[in-house]
């Protein structure tokens, strides 16, 4: 569990999951920037009861409030080259955009993987469009790099995508005091 003064960042529980599946399902909630495809709650169940979510490629964490409400989920994956990790997260309700959510999770996370591992560099890919995806990031030490011309594919059309990253002696020369 990765504890801050805003949010914690923790794995999903069992008790989690009905209100975690419906969370993830809510498809008015994923706006412009993520896609309408989703998995049925029974395949969810089942990856849940075989992983926790939690496997060499990839760590799902759930972002939790102060009232232990799930607002969000924040995760780290293989990346394309093996010294990186990529992350990627999600508010689930518009209503709290801007409270700072997000970037607390993203501080959080990133401190823990460098902490933990060894990798070198952490990346976040975003939509251009979606500045404060972009932003979140930004205030959190990572550096826009370039774009991916057409790389995702969302609610029916290509879309470029923003590579913003992160290395470690850039997190180095931020965390030291």
């Amino acid at each position: 569990m990765l504890k801050g003064p805003l949010c914690t960042v923790r794995h999903l529980l069992g008790t989690d999951l009905n209100t975690f599946i419906a969370l993830v399902n809510d498809l008015p909630s994923r706006g412009d920037y993520f896609s309408s495809h989703f998995k049925s709650p029974e395949a969810m169940r089942k990856e849940f009861m075989q992983t926790s979510f939690v496997t060499d490629d990839s760590e799902l964490f759930v972002v939790e409030d102060a009232r232990h409400h799930i607002v969000g989920v924040i995760t780290h994956f293989k990346s394309r080259t093996p010294t990186s990790r990529e992350i990627g997260y999600r508010l689930f309700d518009p209503e709290l955009a801007g409270q700072g959510y997000t970037t607390a999770a993203l501080r959080l996370l990133t401190d823990h993987l460098f902490r933990a591992h060894t990798w070198h560099r952490l990346e976040v890919l975003a939509a251009p469009a979606n500045v404060a995806s972009v932003r979140v990031a930004q205030k959190c030490g990572y550096r826009p790099e370039g774009t991916l011309r057409g790389a995702f594919f969302i609610n029916g059309r290509y879309q470029d995508v923003t590579v913003l990253s992160l290395l470690r002696p850039e997190w180095e020369r931020m965390t030291l005091p």
